[in-house]
């Protein structure tokens, strides 16, 4: 039995770390439909998301903010992650993504100039994260429904982090480890503030 239930709250002490091995293993496909468990997970990870946003409540149970949860980031093996945020132009997006697939991308790049952070890594990371300007992702929701998500900027960037960690990457991975500033040559990339 899983401990992720309507009655339990994720905190910071059962977020992975990085260096634990389950970040970078591959993970395995979810069986649909999906379990009451899963569905009581996916809702316990959202609802970290939401609280680690409400300034009162991240103080009190000193949350640091999210805005995506891989199902390994609470040490799952499982294809599934949440994301919660609003992206560069104020729009809200809410997504619960099951066995997610990238089904097509723009050639164009796009990255965050103060680089990316994660729940799972406590230490500063500087340098460029080149993602993919526009995604396709199709995969099920918390009902079991297939679904066709089409993103851009912001929300591009949030789940290539989430589905690099299903794949067991890190965000850090991407950066040019002797010029973390460095960006790939031959490709139209663009800081996400200069998009248009």
């Amino acid at each position: 039995m899983s401990k992720y239930n309507s009655n339990y709250m994720i905190t910071m002490k059962d977020i992975v770390r990085e260096g634990n091995p389950i970040l970078r293993e591959v993970t395995k496909e979810v069986m649909l439909p999906l379990s009451e468990e899963d569905k009581e997970t996916l809702r316990c990870m959202m609802d970290f998301l939401k609280n680690s946003q409400e300034p009162e409540i991240a103080r009190k149970y000193k949350l640091r903010g999210g805005v995506g949860l891989s199902a390994n980031q609470i040490g799952l093996n499982k294809q599934m992650f949440v994301a919660y945020f609003s992206d560069e132009k104020g729009k809200e997006h809410e997504y619960t993504v099951i066995n997610p697939k990238i089904v097509s991308h723009s050639v164009s790049m796009t990255y965050l100039p103060e680089s990316e952070g994660c729940l799972s890594v406590d230490r500063p990371v500087q340098g460029y994260v080149p993602r993919y300007e526009r995604l396709k992702v199709k995969g099920f929701d918390l009902s079991g429904e297939e679904i066709m998500i089409k993103l851009r900027g912001y929300a591009s960037i949030v789940i290539q982090h989430e589905m690099d960690h299903l794949n067991g990457i890190m965000f850090f991975d991407h950066i040019d480890q002797k010029h973390p500033y460095k960006l790939p040559k031959n490709v139209e990339i663009t800081s996400l503030y200069d998009l248009e």
